[in-house]
């Protein structure tokens, strides 16, 4: 399938692009390269194949979960910049 230089053109403004006359040559050849080899893919005969996502085989690796004691309080604003009444304090967002 050969592109034109039209088309070209159209996929570079979709993807707002700024194109030189020599890239559009190059790319309307390149383009046209890639679609050709798409078709000749198309030619095999996959009805055999089943989908797949991966050539992988997919083996998930869970552990258990296990409860473990969290950090105390001292622990959590040991770095926080500032504190106020045990929590972190900041500078305030909304409202000034």
């Amino acid at each position: 399938m050969k592109l034109s230089i039209d088309e070209v053109e159209h996929i570079a403004d979709l993807a707002r692009l700024r194109l030189t006359e020599v890239e559009k040559e190059r790319y309307a050849e390149q383009l046209s390269d890639i679609l050709d080899y798409i078709e000749h893919l198309e030619e095999l005969d996959t009805d055999h194949i089943q989908p797949t996502a991966s050539v992988l085989e997919m083996q998930l690796r869970l552990r258990e979960d296990q409860t473990r004691p969290g950090l105390s309080q001292d622990d959590v604003l040991g770095n926080a910049a500032e504190t106020q009444d045990g929590q972190f304090k900041v500078p305030r967002v909304l409202g000034g």
